[in-house]
């Protein structure tokens, strides 16, 4: 257990990192964009990021499980911590900005497009172009 504290000190440099890296992002896009479109762009990317964190040591943790290593397990278990900890709260965050922006936009909107017989689609391109390679084929 003293183990595991000692470690959980060493997650600290990733936790500055984590939030040296989030202000950086709120601030370039809140200064190039909006607060808000900042804020959808902060959480669609501490998602990512701390889904990916989570979901690697979380391996890690498996892998040293299975090697019977416990200071790397200690080690991996609380940086996955730190990325559980992380997703929890941006998703939380999400739930919180979807609430007070319901018309933003987080799903795209479903639209319905007509195509006519002048624009060809993709698959009807993909059939002439291999049609059309058909005729050149070296017939027996």
């Amino acid at each position: 257990m003293v183990g595991l504290i000692a470690r959980l000190s060493r997650s600290i440099p990733l936790v500055i990192a984590l939030i040296i890296l989030a202000l950086v992002i709120y601030y370039v896009v809140s200064y190039r964009r909006s607060p808000t479109r900042a804020k959808e762009v902060l959480i669609k990317v501490f998602t990512v990021i701390c889904s990916a964190i989570t979901i690697f040591f979380a391996l890690v943790s498996l892998y040293a499980v299975v090697d019977a290593n416990t200071p790397v397990l200690e080690l991996a278990a609380s940086f996955a911590a730190v990325g559980l900890v992380g997703l929890i709260i941006t998703l939380i965050c999400r739930a919180v900005f979807k609430k007070n922006h319901p018309h933003y936009r987080f799903k795209a909107a479903k639209t319905t497009t007509q195509t006519t017989g002048d624009m060809p689609t993709k698959g009807t391109v993909f059939w002439k172009i291999y049609d059309m390679l058909g005729f050149f084929r070296p017939k027996k």
